[in-house]
């Protein structure tokens, strides 16, 4: 008969953190949350260092090259999706290691043929009042012209009315050539008590905008996470189909790590890609693996040659693999099992292979747990899908503002690669759902409100690093009845949406 494990599968709402002594030391200033996500043997260090434990998802909805550059900042790493064609997501990556801290790349472009009503959607979209006008309407096309709010009043102008005629022209704008540094931008942005200052090439095609709100938040970074040539680290998702083209285009545009992109790992796809890796490069191209739930799969993986291990099958928030083929396993117990697998693979073999959490994240103190549990640091879909820097469109839906966000595993992503069991090039039924998430705003202010919860507990824990968390957390099992005792009970909620009761 099959093999039939004792203990249920659980997830992370199915414990807390027991509090720990505290000293006086142990401040929220105080705490690293620096962690490895590459391998390495003992003694040493790993070639790849996060200053946050926090990875973006590999997907269509969320790992674009805005989020890139955003978690970048705030110390993370975003995997471009990789269900794209090769060239574009190479472009992905280039536009990250080219981006430079102080010069942003237009993402709001119109030609001056177009109208009012379509720089009105285009705003709407972008959030960005503030709208270079080029020939192509790209954001490397000649620049004619520029549009801010003070161009137009919606009131007395017809929608039809064309951006040229109102657009202030490129012999009228005050702009900087291309080789300016920051420091003499942001003196002619004061000098001439500019908003914004194009950054132009010499065939007069724009290359970037320095905008004086910048000036102090390019300061606010202290965890950015930079290369050895002071560029932002990015990784990119690789599937186990075209693998021998994609990776050594992606290795060539200067992707930091990369991830095989699959729904299961335990597979010999995944180590024929890895064994390419291996191969034509040796150690120097870094990349991870997975995903897995239990020791056996962590161990094939390990032995495969995976710089890092994903956990987690069944637990995202869009997945229904659970549903449609009844395969995977709840993530705490998952990361669990494999963050021992990991260990014991470490006194054996004395070479030390992060593990990634991937799925099962609900509310902020699930980080903390999975942590605990043992995962070095986490992927997280939803999370990154709400915010500003996601790629997908920010809708008003009945009154409430969300964000479009889709499973890899949904017809519209297609990305039949992740789930591919080596047949046909579709999608046979699928494996992910189309959905809404809430709208969050922009996310250095969520990512760090999350990290500070994430400190604040590991303080209560006494503990004020991820090692520290891994090795002495305390962690107890709740009842059904304790969960509902841990929530507000017994008292009526005063209504605070009223303006009466704020």
């Amino acid at each position: 008969m099959a093999y039939i494990f004792e203990e249920p599968s659980r997830t992370f709402s199915e414990y807390l953190l027991v509090p720990g002594y505290s000293s006086a030391e142990c401040r929220v200033e105080n705490v690293s949350l620096k962690t490895p996500v590459v391998k390495f043997k003992k003694g040493e260090e790993s070639a790849i260092q996060m200053n946050i434990p926090m990875v973006s998802a590999i997907m269509q909805a969320v790992s674009g090259d805005r989020l890139a550059i955003a978690l970048a900042k705030e110390g993370g790493i975003s995997f471009i999706y990789g269900s794209q064609t090769i060239e574009n997501q190479v472009e992905m990556v280039k536009r990250v290691k080219s981006h430079k801290a102080g010069f942003v790349t237009s993402d709001a472009n119109i030609r001056p043929d177009q109208t009012l009503g379509e720089l009105l959607e285009l705003k709407e979209k972008t959030g960005h009042s503030t709208t270079a006008v080029t020939e192509d309407g790209t954001a490397e096309g000649k620049m004619v012209g520029l549009v801010t709010s003070r161009d137009y009043r919606v009131s007395r102008m017809s929608l039809d009315e064309k951006v040229a005629n109102f657009m202030t022209p490129f012999e009228k704008l005050v702009y900087a050539e291309e080789g300016v540094t920051l420091s003499e931008a942001n003196d002619i942005l004061w000098e001439h008590k500019l908003n914004a200052l194009p950054i132009v090439r010499k065939d007069q095609t724009l290359a970037y905008f320095v905008f004086r709100k910048d000036y102090d938040t390019h300061k606010q970074y202290p965890d950015e996470l930079l290369d050895a040539d002071k560029r932002y680290v990015v990784g990119a998702g690789v599937n186990t189909r075209d693998y021998a083209e994609r990776i050594p285009a992606l290795v060539e545009a200067g992707a930091d790590v990369l991830c095989i992109d699959s729904s299961e790992g335990f597979t010999e796809w995944q180590k024929l890609t890895l064994d390419f890796v291996r191969e034509k490069y040796g150690d120097k191209v870094k990349i991870g693996a997975g995903n897995v739930v239990d020791k056996e799969g962590f161990d094939y993986l390990a032995d495969a040659g995976a710089d890092f291990i994903k956990v987690g099958i069944g637990g995202g928030s869009i997945c229904i693999t659970r549903e449609q083929k009844g395969i995977g396993r709840g993530q705490a117990s998952a990361v669990i099992e494999v963050a021992k697998a990991r260990d014991e693979y470490y006194e054996r073999t004395g070479v030390y292979v992060p593990i990634c959490s991937d799925g099962g994240i609900v509310y902020d103190y699930h980080m903390t747990l999975a942590l605990a549990m043992g995962a070095d640091f986490l992927m997280l879909g939803r999370y990154f899908s709400r915010f500003d820097e996601s790629p997908t469109a920010k809708l008003n839906v009945n009154g409430t503002y969300v964000k479009e966000y889709w499973g890899e595993g949904s017809n519209r992503a297609r990305n039949w690669q992740r789930y591919d069991m080596g047949g046909d090039k579709k999608l046979s039924f699928e494996e992910g759902v189309d959905s809404y998430v809430p709208y969050a705003g922009p996310l250095s202010d969520n990512v760090r409100q999350s990290l500070q919860k994430v400190k604040s507990t590991m303080c209560n824990c006494g503990l004020m690093n991820i090692p520290d968390l891994q090795k002495n957390a305390k962690i107890t099992l709740v009842s059904a009845t304790s969960i509902i005792e841990g929530g507000a009970h017994d008292v009526i909620l005063r209504d605070t949406s009223s303006p009466g009761n704020r």
